[in-house]
């Protein structure tokens, strides 16, 4: 099987190459003879983690993180460095870009905490933290906990809270730590450093969270300081965060958007479609507010996967990934199935449709990416390279035993957390600019760690042959509109949209399972429908009259070691897709989800490296996969 795909790809490349050399003697010596001269057409990918946090946040640095700023760009541009627990940790490959995003709230009060800071041990629950930290291990991690939860349920000493806010001295030192690290690292066409932050709203434990990035450089970022969330001087409130960055733009004269992550943790508030957490009505001013700064969503990551859940789609048999549905962030309440609807990403598509038809603005019309939320200052999103959440559980032989999260009502256990993932953005150059100009036109996509390249484009006429030639990107733009876009009117006699997909594997990861493409619509009667296509499959696999192939894979893992072989799947799918459902008279998005085969979860190199015991409930195999940010249709 090997060979005959080895054989076929050698065919793929003589085609090309006959191609690429009529091409050549068709051109003429002038100025326009590089095709790609002045281009600024999206022919790369550039790979990077949305969402990391160093020793700066407080609970990392309450859990012992040291890895400072400077080493997580070094570890993201390809360098090996050693982990607070003293592990030797090195990338694959390099990342293109990264944003580090410590939280605003507490900003310096982790250090302070440490050292005992003055002001630290002269408060009654400071000194608590400090003592714990100094004991170290279980000590230490009861005192981050501790401090974790007087912050999701908002009992924090307000003291303290001043003392580590928006102009305190420590607050902006922190912050101008930040900033003047990612300038330091930022290097226009090599390595891209965002400058960014996470607001970290988690009103009595249910998720808000939202990370916030800057287009720009320092010297506009450091006219400001971020905004937090505790009170008396932060705010809960998605609006007070929409104020900030408006009042940003117009001072500085920059740009920056915000984008959430762990609806799966909000208990049914990430995306409300009647009230909101804060006592607002989702009306008017809510979805322009959220349509505007909120382009994009952070689909999946450590703390589990968030396109869609099996209750919400009992038809889609590969919607239970990583799921997480045990209750809020800290478990004070627990999950109900009412409340996933308002969690989940696709439901928040379809959901965007019915507000958009009531309002007039569809606020859930966001692009997707993945990260890490790693509090380790380590952007490590591969399986067999899992540096955990946060230092405490690093790798050793009984992490999985230290639960993410326990209370009197349940527990998300250890085993659960996931090795996830990277955000591939389609741009000209690697540049602040030029990425977050992709960001936010959504030509994104997430993976759950593997750096697999998906192509995705909606239009009325593509064809077979389009798919085939050399300039199929080329010809993916000139005859439609890329991941994030909307289709434009037809002017082909095709009465129903066609999309042209394709998803080469990562050449260090795994052959592909299949490729799908996911449908939301609203009928006439503004009911919500979505259906799973396959469109695209594996080793000769045949795809129904119903658009399915109902035909597994297969699974080559050897859980002895920890190892599989590409001699299933195939490294490159790709189709032409015509939705046979069409109804111009819906509106409707689409998106694609590619599967690679099944691989080992962090959880077996764990045992089969350091003889981890695993407990029964724990999954030892899963199958990596991509989202595309979708293509919508509005009817006229």
């Amino acid at each position: 099987m090997l060979s005959k795909k080895i054989a076929t790809a050698c065919a793929v490349s003589v085609i090309t190459l006959s191609v690429n050399v009529a091409l050549a003697s068709d051109a003429k010596p002038d100025k326009d003879y590089s095709p790609y001269a002045n281009s600024t057409q999206p022919n790369n990918v550039y790979w990077g983690d949305s969402h990391l946090h160093t020793g700066l946040s407080l609970d990392a640095g309450l859990f012992g993180n040291t890895v400072t700023v400077e080493e997580a760009y070094r570890l993201a541009r390809g360098e090996q460095i050693t982990s607070s627990t003293g592990i030797p940790v090195k990338l694959s490959r390099p990342l293109d870009w990264l944003i580090i995003t410590d939280h605003t709230d507490m900003m310096g009060i982790a250090t302070d905490i440490q050292k005992g800071a003055p002001n630290i041990v002269a408060n009654k629950k400071g000194k608590e933290w400090h003592e714990g930290f100094k004991k170290g291990g279980k000590a230490a991690g009861e005192a981050a906990f501790d401090l974790i939860t007087n912050f999701s349920q908002m009992t924090l000493p307000e003291e303290l809270v001043r003392d580590y806010s928006p102009g305190s001295e420590v607050f902006g030192n922190v912050w101008k730590t930040i900033v003047n690290g990612a300038e330091k690292y930022n290097e226009p066409g090599l390595f891209t450093a965002f400058i960014g932050f996470e607001w970290t709203s988690v009103p009595k434990g249910f998720n808000l969270h939202r990370n916030v990035i800057l287009r720009d450089d320092a010297k506009k970022a450091l006219m400001v300081q971020p905004p937090t969330t505790q009170p008396p001087t932060g705010s809960t409130d998605p609006f007070s965060l929409y104020k900030w960055l408006e009042d940003y733009q117009k001072k500085t004269g920059g740009k920056a958007f915000a984008f959430a992550h762990n609806g799966n943790l909000s208990n049914g508030w990430m995306f409300p479609t009647v009230s909101t957490y804060h006592g607002g009505k989702v009306d008017k001013n809510y979805v322009t507010q959220r349509a505007k700064w909120e382009p994009h969503y952070e689909i999946t990551q450590i703390k589990g996967d968030g396109e869609a859940h099996p209750y919400l789609s009992p038809d889609d048999e590969f919607a239970d990934y990583e799921t997480w549905a045990v209750g809020n962030l800290d478990i004070t309440e627990l999950k109900t199935n009412d409340m996933l609807k308002g969690e989940y990403a696709r439901e928040a598509l379809k959901q965007g449709l019915l507000l958009e038809k009531k309002l007039g603005v569809n606020p859930y019309k966001f692009g997707v990416g993945g990260a890490t939320d790693s509090h380790t200052s380590l952007a490590t999103g591969a399986e067999e390279n899992f540096f955990g959440k946060s230092t405490s559980v690093e790798p050793n032989k009984d992490r999985i035993n230290h639960p993410f999260v326990r209370s009197k009502l349940g527990a998300i256990e250890g085993y659960m957390l996931v090795a996830s993932g990277y955000t591939g953005i389609w741009a000209h150059e690697n540049t602040r600019e030029a990425l977050y100009d992709a960001m936010e036109r959504k030509e994104t996509y997430a993976t759950t760690g593997p750096r697999m390249k998906v192509r995705f484009f909606g239009g009325w006429n593509y064809t077979e042959k389009d798919l085939a030639s050399n300039k199929a990107d080329a010809i993916g733009y000139q005859k439609g509109v890329p991941m994030g876009g909307d289709l434009t009117k037809s002017t082909a006699k095709s009465k129903a949209p066609t999309f042209m997909v394709s998803a080469l594997r990562d050449p260090e990861s795994a052959n592909l399972d299949r490729v799908q493409i996911i449908k939301g619509w609203m009928d006439s009667k503004g009911k919500l429908h979505e259906r799973v296509y396959d469109v695209a499959v594996s080793d000769g696999r045949k795809i129904d009259k119903n658009g399915r192939a109902k035909q597994p894979v297969g699974n080559t893992v050897d859980v002895k070691t920890a190892t599989w072989t590409n001699d299933i799947g195939d490294a490159y799918l790709a189709a032409v897709w015509t939705d046979p459902d069409f109804d111009k008279n819906e509106n409707a998005f689409y998106y694609a989800r590619v599967l690679e085969i099944p691989t080992p979860r962090w959880v077996l190199y764990d045992k089969v490296r350091m003889g981890t015991v695993v407990p029964k409930e724990a999954e030892l195999v899963g199958q990596e996969r991509a989202y595309t940010s979708p293509i919508w249709y509005a009817a006229k």
